[in-house]
C-alpha cells in the first residue's frame, strides 16, 4: 500500500465518519463539528491524488489551502449563527 493510497484511504474513512454524524446527530454544534471532518477527509483525498507525480502538481496544493481558509470561515459563520439563535430563544423563553 503506497502512502498516497493511505493516505486517500484514510479521507475517505474521515468523510463517511463525517457524513455520518451529520445524518445521525441532532445536536447542531456537533453537526458543524462533522462537516468539519467532511472536509478535513476531502482535503486528505486532495492531497493524496496531488503527490502521485514525479513532480508535485501545485493546483490541489492551493485548493486546499483555499479550502482550508473557507472552512474556518464558514464553521465560523455557523457558530455565530447558532449563538445568535441561541440568544434568540433565550428572549423568547425570557418573555
Amino acid at each position: 500500500m503506497t502512502q498516497a493510497l493511505a493516505y486517500s484511504v484514510f479521507g475517505i474513512i474521515l468523510f463517511g465518519i463525517g457524513l455520518f454524524g451529520v445524518l445521525a446527530i441532532a445536536h447542531v454544534v456537533k453537526k458543524i463539528l462533522a462537516i468539519n471532518i467532511c472536509g478535513v477527509g476531502v482535503f486528505m483525498v486532495f492531497i493524496a491524488n496531488a503527490s502521485t507525480g514525479a513532480s508535485p502538481d501545485f493546483v490541489p496544493h492551493a485548493m486546499v489551502l483555499t479550502g482550508i481558509v473557507v472552512a474556518v470561515a464558514g464553521t465560523a459563520l455557523a457558530l455565530s449563527l447558532v449563538c445568535r439563535i441561541n440568544a434568540l430563544e433565550k428572549q423568547k423563553d425570557d418573555v
